[in-house]
């Protein structure tokens, strides 16, 4: 069986989550406190983050790296198109929500509320904040503007794309920093996602110390 290496509110790891769910994969979650830098965990991987995949003496970080893995292995269901034009895009999406949208929005919003806590360095830092809560309203934009004329995030198939997104908006979920109401086509987008058996196990986390809001964990919300 695989065992996942993971922290509940990391969007990597719940990518990494969808994924193993959507195919099915049987998986033992164990939640690594990666900032503490346990000298077994850094064995596994130096470079010390999650998610990591293991099974038997199969080590495997970085996400992007994980889900290729997956992917080729367990290719059913797909997610990624077959054609050559239309799986690019949908690693361009992944890669601009793990880069772009990491770095401008939940590095600035979930990082700041929730894991500076956790880790005991420090108090948010309101200027971040700011930031993030501005940028969110550019992506969320964005993404409605793609969401005009695809049915999914890259195209006419669900992929890897609306994963990572998701992934990462659940995240920020769970501190109630989406304005669901900006956007319809998103809004109506993270349903169907929501909706998934695969993001049951996301709805159930719960973080010690921060409580979600009321509509987190409800599909209809």
């Amino acid at each position: 069986m695989f065992r996942l290496y993971h922290q509940p509110l990391s969007p990597f790891c719940r990518k990494i989550r969808l994924v193993l769910a959507e195919k099915k994969i049987d998986v033992e979650l164990v939640e690594e406190k990666y900032w503490e830098k346990r000298l077994d965990f850094l064995r596994l991987n130096p470079a010390g983050k999650v998610p990591v995949l293991r099974n038997g003496n199969f080590v495997l970080g970085e996400s992007s790296a994980i889900f290729g893995f997956l992917e080729e292995t367990q290719p059913e269901p797909p997610l990624l198109p077959k054609d050559p034009a239309a799986r690019a895009e949908a690693r361009r999406i992944e890669g601009w929500f793990d880069d772009k949208f990491h770095h401008e929005v939940t590095a600035n919003l979930v990082y700041e509320r929730i894991n500076k806590k956790l880790m005991g360095t420090g108090y948010p830092d309101s200027s971040k904040i700011k930031a993030g809560s501005k940028h969110i309203k550019y992506h969320i934009d964005y993404m409605g503007w793609l969401l005009e004329s695809r049915d999914w995030l890259a195209g006419n198939m669900m992929s890897i794309a609306d994963f990572t997104a998701a992934a990462h908006l659940s995240t920020l979920d769970y501190v109630n920093d989406v304005d669901w109401r900006r956007n319809k086509n998103v809004k109506e987008w993270y349903a169907r996602i929501k909706s998934r058996p695969a993001f049951r196990s996301l709805l159930a986390d719960q973080v010690t110390g921060f409580v979600p809001p009321d509509h987190y964990a409800d599909l209809d919300f």
